[in-house]
């Protein structure tokens, strides 16, 4: 990332094949409070990101800022793709859930001949049967 201070504003250009747009946005979403963001595409290998303030503030600051935020941004953008299918089935999961309990229709079709699953570790003993102090009978 290269970066040009001109008048009161920063100019930064970003290589687009370490960035994709999206993590792009998300950074300058995270600075459109405080600057106006103008987003470019000079070429196709780079992004050009204009920060200028709405109050007067360290130009070089704000530029390390929008480097941080759009690293992390990049991060949680790779983080997110690569486990999709995870977030996915979390997702899905928490919404069957929150549908409520089974009815007594699906109860009644759900098949409970299935053998009892293996568990050589004793992994889903109870806590009362893992740690019973001597039976009194």
């Amino acid at each position: 990332m290269t970066m040009h201070i001109e008048n009161e504003s920063v100019r930064l250009e970003v290589d687009a094949t370490l960035y994709p747009l999206e993590a792009l946005y998300g950074a300058a979403y995270v600075f459109i409070d405080r600057c106006y963001v103008l987003l470019d595409r000079p070429d196709p290998t780079k992004w050009r990101v204009t920060l200028t303030p709405k109050t007067p503030q360290d130009l070089k600051a704000i530029a390390g800022e929008f480097g941080n935020e759009l690293l992390s941004c990049a991060w949680r953008h790779k983080i997110t793709t690569e486990n999709r299918a995870t977030i996915e089935a979390v997702t899905m999961q928490a919404i069957a859930g929150a549908m409520g309990p089974p009815s007594l229709d699906d109860l009644a079709a759900f098949d409970f001949t299935q053998e009892k699953f293996e568990d050589p570790l004793g992994i889903a003993v109870s806590w009362e049967e893992k740690y019973r102090k001597g039976d009194k009978k």
